[in-house]
Formats: C-alpha cells, sequence, structure tokens
C-alpha cells in the first residue's frame, strides 16, 4: 500500500506543478496590457453588433404587405458582404414573431454575397424559385431585396440562382429586371411596405 503511495505522489506533483505554470500564464496574459510594436487587430477582422432590419410578410386583409424588423447582428466592421449575408441568413431562418411571416421557401440558402462598384450580388439556391402564386413570389423577391439594402436603401440589387442570373421567378413567370431597386420594385409591384 506504501508503495502505491509513493510511486503515484510524483505524479501529483508534477500535475501541481503543470496546473500552477498554466495558471501563472494565464494570469499573466490577462494582466499584461498590450505593449508597443504587438501586433493590433485590423479594424476590418473586429467583429461589431449592429442594428439592422429584417423584412418579414404580413397579411392585411387580401394583401402582403412588407414589414420590417429591427435585430441585432455580429458582423466583422468594414466587411459589407459579410453583414449584408448574415442579415439574409438571419431572413432565411424564419421569423421568431408569430405576427409576421415569409414568403421565401424552406431550404433556401445563400450561397455568396458580393458588394461590387455597380451593388450588391446575391446568389441563391434553387430552393428561392419553388413553389408559390405571383403574391408569393413577389413577396419573397421585396423580402431579399430589402433585406439586402437594408445599410443603403438605393443600393442595386443583382439576384442569381446557382450562378445564373434570376429572369424570371415561379411557374407564373414573374419577370425580374437586373439590377432591382426599391424604387424599381416598389414601381413594378403592387406589394406595400410599412
Amino acid at each position: 500500500m506504501v508503495a502505491k503511495v509513493t510511486r503515484s505522489r510524483p505524479a501529483l506533483i508534477v500535475l501541481a506543478v503543470i496546473g500552477l505554470a498554466s495558471a501563472g500564464t494565464a494570469a499573466w496574459l490577462t494582466l499584461s496590457p498590450p505593449r508597443q510594436g504587438d501586433p493590433v487587430p485590423h479594424p476590418a477582422e473586429v467583429a461589431q453588433q449592429q442594428e439592422t432590419q429584417i423584412f418579414w410578410v404580413k397579411n392585411e386583409g387580401d394583401t402582403l404587405v412588407l414589414v420590417p424588423s429591427t435585430v441585432r447582428i455580429t458582423t466583422p466592421a468594414r466587411r459589407p458582404e459579410l453583414f449584408i449575408q448574415s442579415r439574409l441568413e438571419r431572413l432565411l431562418a424564419g421569423p421568431a414573431n408569430q405576427d409576421v411571416t415569409t414568403s421565401i421557401p424552406e431550404n433556401t440558402r445563400v450561397n455568396r454575397v458580393e458588394v461590387k462598384g455597380d451593388g450588391i450580388h446575391v446568389d441563391l439556391s434553387p430552393e428561392f424559385t419553388k413553389g408559390g402564386g405571383s403574391a408569393s413570389m413577389q413577396a419573397r423577391l421585396g423580402q431579399v431585396l430589402y433585406t439586402a439594402t437594408a445599410s443603403d436603401p438605393n443600393t442595386p440589387v443583382w439576384i442569381s440562382i446557382g450562378g445564373e442570373p434570376l429572369r424570371v421567378l415561379g411557374g407564373e413567370g414573374l419577370e425580374v429586371t437586373q439590377p432591382m431597386t426599391r424604387q424599381d420594385f416598389q414601381t413594378a409591384f403592387a406589394l406595400r411596405t410599412q
């Protein structure tokens, strides 16, 4: 019995020394202020939480209406494409509020978002084009357009499906002009916004 205790004592001492060394290192790193010459993260790499709007659909009588909802999203600063993609992914996750709904089909994904000199380029999965009548098609198009442009309502948006420009949406043949702005949308479709 004594031999077992004697053999395990060195192992306990080694673990205690490792634990103290780790705790000391953690305390030093925590309490040590940054020094001149230490690398500083670039502002574009620092995540920030920002308020933004997601657009849902509400049924008012016989009419669908786009309704904004304010949410907070964490995203890298100065990376507008990531902020827009985060907004769109939040939109595709569906509403948390029972008073609103979405016209975007389940399993729709954001493949890519790019911000270029000519506007915002959004590539969605093919599920975006499936099912629904003309009112539903208009609503889903409006949801993506308005959510993508929440930070800058005048920005043109280019929408593609699986890398191909979206020209006609759905079986009823809803024509989609590219690029589209909020003003274009309001002129082409009767869908109101709150």
